[in-house]
């Protein structure tokens, strides 16, 4: 049975009833909005000890300390650190035995005259589920996308009670916490592009999967996080950088998935644009390439992650089946060169126009957009399993009206070949190499990395039977 949606009255409203739930706002950036929540549906003194801002950078300095950026996941931490610990030494001995203590902080830049930036904050709570336990914590980043400043102060408001709402009401269900964050909102309002939960009320929850989830239920397109599983906004990871990104399935990553990554990273790293600086490489799947049937299998989504994790790569989840709204995507955080790395097939996808229909140009409207800013992409060639011929960038055949497009696009080298590449490895696919797997044929184990075979025999991951 779907839970009940409350509205942003009755949610501050609950919150104010439990004379529990105690703490402090510190708000910076497009108003005090989330604490004016609590203060107009009344009986806000059992909820909120104090609610503060410091807007002058100077005085927020000498409160919270000196930072590099006012808007960004260090200065929300500083402001929630300094935040709890004057509560617990001001109100601790007082009434610590009885309270469930929370410190609540946003740092946000919202539409302003004279600004161009993005719109976007950062929020988060420290919490407590039983007086005297240790603290939990939740911190999200969110893009204000409302045209006016009054309406992006309006969206934060609600999104913040929902965040305190969900801390204290739903800490036992993330996922269902995570829908609720666009309660009274819409996606053309507010995207949650991150999401990071710790502390013991959340002990067993995968922020990767929670990562997942975002996307999963449309609170944003994509999401990112590194190697070591570490959850990162994605204007953190990819700002002004050059980013080298390779989409699949990765079930399981094989000898060809690598070795195409590490060819194209030989080649992008002496264009000239990105030569003696620091790149990005990015494995992507989309939600398409996560469906086993109608729905995502959980399981085999983290199976997937760890083994890419072991090989030392970054993993971005988007919603984006276009390369065009890829590019876009990743065009919002650099202007640095981007370049995509795929095989003759997905290259042949590319030039199909029945994927462009909904643009008014169609194709070129979506080459203009995926070529600006000097994309790029790397093309592994294809062995032809009929006869045995060669298929690689320079030779392709497209539809005919389509080949000066396509010529232009060679000889301006948006479309490079790759080089370098063990022709043996050209037939090994991801698919040939998991239906091996689950037939039991010891074939696939030269597929793979050894690296990778050896984890996926070690936890009987994608149907493999494990050792005796």
């Amino acid at each position: 049975m779907d839970q009940e949606i409350k509205d942003t009255h009755q949610k501050a409203f609950e919150i104010n009833e439990d004379p529990q739930r105690y703490g402090t706002f510190a708000e910076i950036g497009a108003g005090q909005e989330v604490a004016r929540w609590f203060f107009r549906v009344g009986g806000a003194s059992q909820t909120i000890a104090k609610s503060m801002s410091a807007y002058d950078m100077t005085m927020s300095d000498a409160i919270y300390g000196k930072t590099q950026r006012y808007v960004s996941r260090a200065r929300l931490s500083d402001m929630l650190d300094h935040e709890w610990s004057l509560l617990l030494e001001r109100l601790g001995p007082i009434r610590g035995d009885s309270t469930c203590f929370f410190a609540f902080a946003n740092t946000v830049a919202a539409k302003s005259l004279g600004r161009k930036g993005e719109n976007h904050g950062w929020l988060g709570i420290r919490f407590l589920t039983e007086p005297k336990a240790e603290p939990s914590q939740i911190i999200i980043h969110v893009r204000l996308l409302d045209y006016r400043n009054l309406d992006q102060q309006e969206a934060l408001g609600i999104i913040g009670v929902n965040l305190i709402h969900g801390a204290y009401c739903l800490h036992d269900q993330p996922v269902a916490l995570i829908r609720s964050m666009l309660d009274s909102l819409n996606r053309k309002r507010v995207e949650v592009d991150m999401i990071k939960f710790t502390g013991p009320a959340f002990e067993g929850v995968d922020n990767r999967l929670m990562a997942l989830t975002l996307v999963e239920h449309r609170l944003t397109d994509a999401t990112m996080f590194t190697a070591e599983g570490e959850v990162v906004q994605p204007g953190e990871a990819l700002y002004e950088k050059p980013i080298l990104v390779e989409r699949g399935s990765f079930r399981p990553v094989t000898r060809t998935t690598l070795e195409m990554l590490e060819c194209a990273q030989a080649q992008f790293v002496q264009e000239p644009q990105v030569q003696d600086k620091q790149v990005v490489v990015l494995m992507e799947m989309t939600l398409k390439n996560l469906l086993e049937g109608d729905h995502i299998d959980h399981k085999d989504f983290l199976d997937r992650v760890d083994l890419l994790g072991a090989l030392g790569k970054n993993v971005l989840i988007s919603n984006y089946a276009e390369f065009h709204r890829l590019a876009g995507y990743l065009f919002r955080y650099t202007k640095e060169k981007v370049g995509l790395v795929m095989g003759i097939p997905t290259l042949k996808e590319i030039f199909q126009e029945k994927y462009y229909t909904d643009l008014d140009g169609g194709i070129l409207e979506s080459f203009g957009r995926l070529f600006k800013n000097d994309l790029k992409l790397y093309v592994l060639p294809l062995r032809e399993s009929a006869n045995g011929a060669l298929i690689t960038a320079e030779n392709l055949c497209v539809e005919p009206h389509l080949r000066h497009l396509y010529s232009h696009l060679m000889e301006n080298c948006f479309i490079e070949p790759l080089r370098g590449f063990d022709e043996a490895n050209l037939s090994t696919f991801s698919r040939d190499a998991l239906a091996k797997i689950r037939a039991g044929d010891p074939e696939w184990e030269q597929m793979v990395p050894e690296k990778i075979a050896a984890l996926i025999k070690e936890r009987g991951l994608f149907g493999c039977a494990t050792p005796a």
